[in-house]
């Protein structure tokens, strides 16, 4: 049986013979937290200065330190073209009985 996604432990990424992945970041040995689509986030590792090692899958295998790294590049970036819904500004501008602090 297998568990959902939120319940699995996230202790490493193993292959089938149950080794664990090595960073494709050269130059570091560690064991990979996270495989992510070449893709996807290829762009955000290309700025964070990241060398990487090519895969035939197209996959990314990133230890902690450099996945928080690109995680912290990706979120800025993506805030930059956050739009901005009415919502947002429409909490922040009640006043009333009910909504003052």
């Amino acid at each position: 049986m297998k568990f959902p996604k939120e319940l699995r432990e996230k202790k490493d990424i193993k292959t089938i013979s149950n080794k664990a992945k090595k960073c494709s970041v050269r130059g570091c040995g560690s064991d990979a937290i996270r495989s992510l689509s070449e893709n996807k986030y290829g762009n955000y590792v290309e700025r964070a200065r990241l060398k990487i090692e090519e895969n035939k899958l197209h996959k990314i295998y990133l230890c902690k330190t450099h996945y928080n790294e690109v995680n912290k590049l990706r979120k800025s970036s993506e805030k930059l073209y956050q739009k901005k819904g009415f919502l947002d500004d429409q909490l922040a501008s009640r006043k009333g009985k009910y909504f003052d602090d």
